[in-house]
C-alpha cells in the first residue's frame, strides 16, 4: 500500500472487533476501535458478566489461531478468564493504541459521492463528542448486541413493590440474590448458568421455561469430552446442508442409518445422564433438534439441583403479568399461578442492532422481515465500504471472525468476488434455507450453527486460504485446532507483497514470523 494509509473505523471491541483491528493493522490500514464499555471483551466485558458464566467451548477451540489460551486455564474458562485472555491479546499484539473504550458510536453517516464514513462518537465519561472521517466501516458489535427483556404488563407496579427486573448480562453480584426469591426466564445456557449460581444464595430459584430443549453434557457418560462429538466435521456431517458434499452426503443419504444410530445413542446417554426423565424435562422431538437454534451445553450441577428441589422448573410456562401482592413483588404465570419474585432475571436472548447507521442505510441492509442480507455474513450488496465481522452464530467464534476479517482485507486489497446478482441469489437462497432448518430461529439471518467449520471453509476457500485436505480429514474425528489456520494471514501478506512492518515496529517479530506450512495444507 502506498500514499495515505486507508482508514477504518471498527465498532466493537469483542472477539470480532479485536481480530479485525489486528489483521487490518497488519496490512497497513489505519484503524480505530470504538466500544462503549470500559474494557475489551464484548459479551465478556465486566459490564456484561453474570454469576456462573463460562465458555460453551473448551479452551482449545475458543481461541485465536496465533494466540492460544493459557495452559493454566481450566477446560471451560470463566467469563473473567476469557476477558483477561482478550486483554492479553490486545497487549501482545500492540493494539492498545487503537482502542477508544468508553466511547459510544452515535452515528456513522456515508457521503454519497466519496462513499467515505463520518463517525460521530461520544465519550461516556466526559459526554464530549468527536467527529472523524474514515474510508471504511467495520461493524463488529456482535450478534449478542443488546439483551432483550420482554415488555411485561405491570412492570411499574412490580418495581414499585421493590421487585428487580433485569437481563442476565446486567446481573453482576451474587449477593444481590441472597435470601431472595428469584425467577430466571429462559432455558438456554445463560439461563441455566445463572440459575445454578444464584440458587447457592437465593431463598428460592425458579426457572420459567416456555420450551425445554436438548442439552449436551460436557462429558458424555462422564467420559467423552463433548468436543469430540459436536466440534468436529463429523458432527456437522450428521446434519443436511443445502449443498451437501463428500462423506456428509453419504451420512444424510445412503448411510442415514449410521447417522440415526449415532444421534440416537447420544440422545439416550444424554437423557439418562442429565436426569431428563426423573425431572420431567425430556424435550419434545429428537436429539437432532439440539442444533435448531444454538447448541446448548448443560450447566454443571443444574439438573442435580432440579432433582433435589433446589431449583424448580416451570416447563411450558411464561410470565403473563407482574404485580404486587400483599406488599410483595410477584409474577403471575400464564396458567394463573402466582410466584414470589423479588428478582426476575431474563435470559431471553438478544437483539442484533446497528442503531448508529441511518434508516436509509439499514433499509439497504435488511429484508422486509428485518433479516441481515450479507454475502458470506460479511458484505452488504448495496452499501459500499461497509463490512460485518462476527455476524454468524458459530461454534468457533474466534476462528469464524478471523476468517471474515481475512476475507475483508482480501476484498479491500482488490480480491475478486462473484457479481452482485449472483451474490444476491446466494444470500436469498441461504436465508430461506436458514429459516426453514431453524424453524424460524434464524437470529435475523445470522444463525450458521451447526455448520461452523463449513462456513469457515466457504469463506477461506473463496480467497484461497483454507487448510488443506490432510487437515480437514483430521478434523472429521478431532476438534478443529485454530492454530491449523495460522498460515492464512502470512499467505495473504505474501500474495499482496505486504511486509511485516507492524511486527518489526512493535517488537512482535517472533509472533509474526512466517510460520512453517505443511505441504499437505497447500491448495
Amino acid at each position: 500500500m502506498t500514499g495515505r494509509a486507508r482508514s477504518v473505523a471498527v465498532v466493537g471491541a469483542g472477539i470480532a472487533g479485536l481480530c479485525s483491528a489486528n489483521i487490518l493493522s497488519e496490512f497497513g490500514f489505519d484503524v480505530h476501535v470504538y466500544d462503549r464499555t470500559p474494557d475489551v471483551g464484548g459479551v465478556w466485558s465486566v459490564t456484561r458478566r453474570y454469576p456462573g458464566v463460562t465458555t460453551q467451548n473448551n479452551k482449545g477451540t475458543y481461541a485465536f489461531s496465533d494466540f492460544p489460551m493459557p495452559d493454566e486455564y481450566p477446560e471451560w474458562p470463566t467469563g473473567e478468564q476469557v476477558q483477561r485472555y482478550l486483554d492479553d491479546y490486545v497487549e501482545h499484539f500492540g493494539l492498545r493504541r487503537l482502542l477508544r473504550l468508553g466511547t459510544e458510536v452515535v452515528s456513522a453517516e456515508q457521503d454519497p459521492e466519496s462513499e467515505r464514513w463520518t463517525v460521530t462518537s461520544r465519550s461516556l465519561d466526559s459526554d464530549e463528542t468527536a467527529v472523524e472521517e474514515y474510508d471504511y466501516l467495520v461493524v463488529a458489535n456482535g450478534i449478542f448486541c443488546d439483551p432483550f427483556i420482554p415488555p411485561y404488563e405491570g412492570k411499574e407496579e412490580y418495581e414499585g413493590a421493590g421487585g428487580r427486573l433485569c437481563a442476565a448480562s446486567d446481573f453482576h453480584d451474587l449477593a444481590d440474590a441472597a435470601g431472595r426469591d428469584v425467577l430466571v426466564v429462559g432455558y438456554g445456557k445463560s439461563s441455566c448458568d445463572v440459575a445454578e449460581a444464584l440458587s447457592e444464595v437465593a431463598a428460592s430459584t425458579t426457572v420459567v421455561a416456555r420450551e425445554v430443549t436438548w442439552k449436551m453434557p460436557r462429558k458424555l457418560a462422564n467420559v467423552l469430552n463433548y468436543k469430540y462429538i459436536l466440534l468436529t466435521r463429523l458432527s456437522e456431517g450428521l446434519f443436511e446442508h443445502i449443498e451437501q458434499r463428500g462423506f456428509g452426503r453419504f451420512l444424510t443419504g445412503p448411510g442415514k442409518f449410521v447417522r440415526n444410530g449415532l444421534l440416537g445413542s447420544i440422545e439416550k446417554i444424554a437423557r439418562r445422564q442429565l436426569r431428563f426423565d426423573r425431572t420431567g424435562l425430556v424435550p419434545e422431538g429428537s436429539f437432532e433438534r439440539i442444533v435448531r437454534h444454538a447448541v446448548s451445553l448443560a450447566t454443571e450441577g443444574f439438573y442435580e439441583k432440579v432433582e433435589a428441589g433446589t431449583i424448580s422448573v416451570r416447563r411450558g410456562r411464561s410470565i403473563a403479568v407482574l404485580r404486587e401482592k400483599d406488599g410483595r413483588p410477584v409474577a403471575e404465570l400464564d396458567d394463573g399461578s402466582v410466584l414470589p419474585a423479588d428478582v426476575i432475571v431474563c435470559a431471553t436472548g438478544f437483539v442484533q442492532r446497528v442503531p448508529f447507521l441511518s434508516a436509509a442505510v439499514q433499509e439497504r441492509l435488511l429484508d422486509d422481515d428485518g433479516n441481515f442480507l450479507l454475502y458470506r455474513q460479511i458484505l452488504p450488496n448495496d452499501v459500499a465500504n461497509l463490512y460485518f465481522v462476527g455476524y454468524g452464530s458459530s461454534l468457533f467464534s474466534p476462528l469464524s471472525a478471523e476468517a471474515a476479517a481475512l476475507w475483508t482485507v482480501n476484498h479491500l486489497l482488490g480480491g475478486e468476488i462473484p457479481p452482485v446478482e449472483e451474490r444476491r441469489e446466494f444470500v436469498r437462497t441461504r436465508l430461506n434455507w436458514m429459516i426453514e432448518r431453524t424453524e424460524g430461529k434464524q437470529a435475523r439471518g445470522t444463525n450458521i450453527i451447526p455448520f461452523s467449520l463449513r462456513h469457515v471453509d466457504e469463506v477461506l476457500d473463496e480467497i484461497g486460504l483454507n487448510v488443506g485436505p490432510g487437515t480437514r480429514f483430521l478434523q472429521w474425528l478431532l476438534p478443529a485446532r485454530p492454530s491449523s489456520y495460522r498460515h492464512a494471514a502470512q499467505e495473504l501478506k505474501r500474495r499482496h507483497s505486504v511486509a511485516d512492518k507492524k511486527a518489526a515496529s512493535n517488537g512482535h517479530a517472533s509472533t509474526n514470523m512466517p510460520i512453517p506450512w505443511d505441504e499437505t495444507d497447500r491448495r
